[in-house]
């Protein structure tokens, strides 16, 4: 960890045990060192990626053309190796103690929870679960994973992914119950995102605590507005927060 940060991340240290609400926003970032790469990164989905991907990921995609959809999503999307790395693992650990409130992220990959996390909220969805778009019926992560082609309910309608897809609007419990904890929250930590994609990151801007802290590489459009900004390892620094 890089020592300019030394006295910063003490600092946040005892911010955090004297928080009455912190809650901690995160992005792709938080689970590329679990093997899961980002979007907009050096070697992001969107960068190394030779098809549209916004396409692929897109409910004109799904509608139009499931057959491509269903076959970039296996190749892409998923990642049934994936474990949790320090990062989430120190985050379950504020959160049974009582220091996190909420794990709000856009990540569907469910490694909060696979680490302990209990109170995540799924800005995105999730891999994990699937759902027929004519009955609703709901199955399991392999009902897509493991057949080939367009997976099928039983009446007929398409097993499609419960994630957020371009041209769908975001689970609208999800949201407004992130909204809820952003705004009554003293501490909010915001790491592994470039806090570009909207609406997820506009949740943001509803923070009124005292104590903004950004743990990011690049910059983002609210470091101005933050008390602290960190550009280390978010797993070296969150590991540190809950030692």
């Amino acid at each position: 960890m890089d020592e300019r940060y030394y006295n910063d991340i003490e600092e946040i240290k005892e911010i955090l045990r004297n928080s009455s609400h912190a809650v901690f926003f995160g992005g792709a970032g938080v689970s590329t060192a679990s093997g899961i790469p980002d979007f907009r990164g050096a070697a992001g989905l969107y960068t190394v990626s030779d098809e549209p991907a916004e396409y692929f990921l897109s409910r004109e995609c799904l509608i139009e053309e499931p057959e491509r959809f269903f076959q970039f999503y296996r190749e892409k999307m998923l990642y049934p190796d994936a474990r949790p790395n320090d990062a989430h693992y120190a985050l379950a650990r504020l959160e049974a103690e009582g220091v996190i409130k909420a794990v709000i992220t856009q990540n569907i990959d469910g490694l909060h929870q696979m680490a302990g996390s209990r109170n995540v909220l799924e800005l995105h969805g999730t891999v994990a679960r699937s759902y027929c778009d004519r009955c609703g019926r709901t199955y399991p992560l392999d009902s897509i994973s493991a057949v080939s082609g367009v997976p099928r309910c039983t009446c007929g309608g398409i097993v499609r992914p419960d994630v957020t897809l371009y041209g769908e609007s975001l689970p609208a419990e999800a949201f407004n119950t992130a909204a809820e904890h952003i705004e009554n929250a003293d501490v909010l930590i915001v790491a592994g995102s470039s806090l570009t994609v909207f609406p997820a990151a506009s949740l943001v801007a509803d923070f009124q605590g005292e104590h903004l802290i950004i743990i990011n590489y690049s910059p983002t459009p609210y470091d101005d507005y933050a008390e602290y900004v960190i550009r280390d390892s978010l797993v070296d620094v969150l590991s540190v927060l809950a030692d």
